[in-house]
């Protein structure tokens, strides 16, 4: 691969972290009771909690609902950083990676 290949790839490269960092996946667990904004680069944006729907006797439910709202919007944001790079990954293998 010539330097010229290697260097529009690192461009392509940074244009696709560009892209992830402004896509958001937003999950919702407890039928809305809490909301997780979280970037294509899998950083946590913010967390919502709508106080109507928790039940301030059962906190662990709440947790448990934070939890699974985080682990939900961790697993959407890898798989669209991992389809996003899908066409990237033969020519990093070009590259010996």
């Amino acid at each position: 691969m010539s330097k010229f290949d290697q260097a529009r790839l690192l461009m392509k490269a940074r244009k696709l972290q560009k892209e992830l960092q402004r896509e958001i996946i937003v999950v919702e667990a407890g039928e809305g009771a809490v909301r997780v904004e979280i970037s294509g680069e899998q950083k946590i944006k913010k967390i919502s909690i709508n106080p109507e729907m928790i039940d301030t006797s059962d906190i662990g439910q709440l947790e448990n609902w934070i939890e699974e709202a985080v682990k939900e919007a961790i697993s959407k944001s890898q798989k669209l950083a991992a389809e996003k790079m899908q066409p990237m990954m033969g020519a990093l293998s070009n590259l010996g990676m």
